[in-house]
């Protein structure tokens, strides 16, 4: 019999596990069998806890997307300025953990995924509606709606992008230059708000 409260850290196991092997992989071309193995449990084990290789794999997004959740609640905390809150929303984009070459592969699956699975689709839409959502917000204190959604679809597109292109090239910009190209793109915004007075 499994000893009480071990679920929760099998699955966290699991979760970690699924991330690196899709990093090593590049993709979702692994097995729950090479999965458990490297959470050293067997197979058996992680479909009683998932069901199959795509709950797994949602379960492991679930994992990223609510780090990037915390992440963007802990630089937003004490911030007071629109500007201040939409630069540390990008900030979280790109900080570590979340820009790092294994969640970056995962992301690109999950884009990948997305297209042939309606549950991977619908997790999809409900980040990049979120995305969108706290983008807005604090840019609609800066400019008209229209402009506001005009940029954070662009400053959202950009980040996805980004993401991407470290996924498939290696001559892709670090993570600072990428974030820094994400801000140029606000500032430029920015000025011309200025210019138009």
């Amino acid at each position: 019999m499994p000893k009480v409260g071990m679920e929760p850290v099998r699955r966290e196991a699991m979760i970690r596990a699924t991330i690196q092997a899709i990093g090593e992989a590049g993709s979702l071309d692994v097995t729950v069998s090479q999965i458990a193995k490297r959470a050293g449990m067997s197979s058996a084990l992680a479909h009683h806890y998932f069901g199959s290789k795509d709950q797994i794999f949602l379960a492991a997004m679930r994992h990223i997307l609510k780090g990037f959740a915390s992440s963007v609640a802990l630089r937003l905390r004490n911030l007071d300025t629109p500007e201040a809150r939409i630069r540390a929303i990008i900030a979280a984009s790109f900080s570590e953990g979340q820009f790092d070459k294994e969640v970056v592969a995962a992301w690109l699956t999950f884009y990948i995924r997305a297209m042939q699975s309606e549950d991977v689709a619908r997790l999809l839409l409900v980040y990049a509606r979120r995305l969108k959502s706290n983008l807005q917000y604090d840019l609609k204190k800066l400019f008209p709606d229209h402009e506001a959604e005009q940029v954070a679809q662009g400053l959202a597109s950009m980040i996805d992008g980004f993401y991407i292109r470290h996924a498939l090239q290696e001559v892709a910009p670090d993570r600072d230059a990428t974030q820094a190209l994400v801000c140029d793109y606000l500032d430029l915004w920015l000025e011309r708000k200025t210019h138009r007075g």
